[in-house]
């Protein structure tokens, strides 16, 4: 079943519908852009975003596709991206949506050829909103199959692009298994001591370090895997690195819809209300056992 007869049977929303297709066409032309943006400019060409991170070619590129095609087609209200420095507002919108979007994560990956991926959030209206207040989310994964991950709050559901350019059904409602896979971001020199020990029991327990450095990538491996993925905050950095707009909240419903959690060690993080759109939070991401387990850890610390 393609990805249009899908919603369409599963009762999606119209105008969601409409959107979510329109996503996945802009995620195909990101891909089928790498090739001819990476042959025009050196892999490690390299500025900065609004975050003072290093980008590449590719990181404007994508934001490029996505941020010019949502203003053109009039289809959300409200637009942030991790590289622009502001909310964008369309004029005359189509629909009242706001849309979060980390256009290319992992992008460190990119000249070795590694996995790397899109993610995407949405919103019924402003997207300084709870996590939990989102209509859909989903990822892309730009690996040896270009894969879309989808939640409408009705599980989570897998499609894999055709050579027709189609999204086509994998797997539907999935969910997270039990595992032992744990993928920890930072230094261990810089864990603080609850989430030292945190790590120490994992270990003790058997799990096997599986960190790739593309948080999407990552997140999905434990989607179909099972354990926790982790980017905590640490000494310097104690409120976190990952960004809860853009990354923590699309990620962190579409585990919860496969029956897994997030936090950011202390309570839900589809419970917060942003206060910036460059707010950023420790996560944990995955199965829901390992996430009491360190909710308990920082209880105690």
């Amino acid at each position: 079943m393609i990805l249009k007869d899908f919603l369409v049977s599963s009762g999606t929303n119209e105008s969601l519908t409409e959107l979510i297709l329109f996503l996945s066409a802009q995620a195909q032309d990101v891909k089928n852009g790498f090739f001819s943006t990476c042959m025009k400019t050196q892999a490690c060409e390299q500025t900065r975003n609004t975050f003072g991170e290093e980008q590449m070619a590719l990181d404007k590129f994508a934001d490029g596709v996505f941020v010019s095609g949502l203003k053109k087609s009039r289809l959300v209200h409200y637009i942030a991206t991790e590289e622009q420095e502001q909310i964008i507002k369309i004029d005359n919108p189509k629909n009242d949506f706001g849309v979060v979007i980390d256009p290319l994560d992992g992008s460190s990956l990119i000249d070795v050829n590694l996995c790397i991926g899109s993610i995407i959030g949405i919103y019924p209206g402003h997207v300084l909103e709870k996590g939990a207040k989102m209509v859909a989310a989903l990822y892309f994964l730009y690996g040896p199959l270009t894969i879309l991950a989808l939640t409408t709050g009705k599980g989570v559901h897998e499609f894999v692009l055709d050579g027709t350019g189609e999204f086509v059904l994998k797997e539907q409602d999935i969910k997270i298994p039990e595992g032992k896979i744990y993928a920890p971001g930072a230094l261990r020199k810089d864990y603080l001591p609850a989430h030292a020990r945190w790590i120490e029991h994992l270990e003790q327990a058997g799990y096997k370090i599986r960190f790739s450095g593309c948080f999407v990538a990552d997140v999905h491996q434990i989607l179909h895997k099972g354990g926790v993925f982790t980017y905590p905050g640490f000494k310097g950095k104690e409120k976190g690195k990952l960004r809860l707009l853009y990354e923590a909240n699309p990620m962190g419903k579409i585990i919860h819809e496969a029956g897994g959690a997030i936090s950011n060690g202390r309570m839900d993080i589809l419970d917060i209300t942003p206060e910036a759109i460059d707010q950023v939070t420790p996560i944990y991401v995955g199965g829901k056992k390992e996430i009491r387990l360190i909710e308990k850890f920082m209880t105690e610390a």
